[in-house]
């Protein structure tokens, strides 16, 4: 076999793969968003004033959202602005999640659920605040923009726009992701 022949079939198969992978890997990402969707939907079918908002490849579920008519208008979070808020972070791999699923929190008695060991010094459940910026993975990023003090709900999101082939600590890669949370403040400076 001549070499050019060689080197032509040895990037067809290339491209090939790499096809494969790729289909694959977004066949993944859509059965993620079809969890998401059902998770959506039957969070709103149980709370019929949530409100469901989409930025991008996030989604973001408001529930009970009847808050500007108990506290009256209040600020949305922009871009550059700080949230201080209470957490947890969940892998979806179905239409719902559950504690076995909860890889991040900030609220003690969610990890006390998940059956999580509090040995540990470095587990500090407090409020957080943190920036909304580019610096965040992207879902969240997406997710957070537009939040109100007091809102809680649901920020969701496929591994396309979480860490990507990427795995974080207990994250593996790929992972969609849930944050359910509670806005204690925000800070648009």
């Amino acid at each position: 076999m001549k070499r050019s022949t060689l080197i032509l079939s040895s990037f067809l198969a290339l491209g090939l793969t790499a096809a494969c992978v790729k289909q694959s890997l977004q066949s993944t990402y859509d059965k993620q968003t079809s969890y998401i969707e059902n998770f959506v939907t039957t969070q709103m079918k149980a709370d019929t004033n949530a409100t469901l908002t989409r930025n991008g490849g996030s989604y973001r579920l408001n529930l009970a959202d009847t808050l500007d008519r108990v506290y009256g208008e209040r600020d949305s979070l922009r871009e550059g602005g700080r949230v201080a808020l209470w957490y947890a972070c969940f892998t979806l791999t179905g239409n719902s999640i559950s504690a076995s699923n909860l890889v991040a929190t900030n609220v003690r008695e969610v990890a006390e659920q998940a059956k999580w060991k509090l040995t540990d010094s470095t587990i500090v459940f407090r409020l957080d605040t943190i920036t909304v910026d580019k610096k965040l993975v992207e879902g969240l990023h997406l997710g957070l923009q537009g939040v109100q003090q007091y809102d809680q709900g649901f920020v969701l999101f496929t591994g396309e726009y979480g860490f990507g082939n990427i795995s974080r600590g207990t994250i593996p890669a790929r992972s969609a992701l849930v944050y359910q949370f509670l806005i204690d403040e925000i800070f648009n400076d």
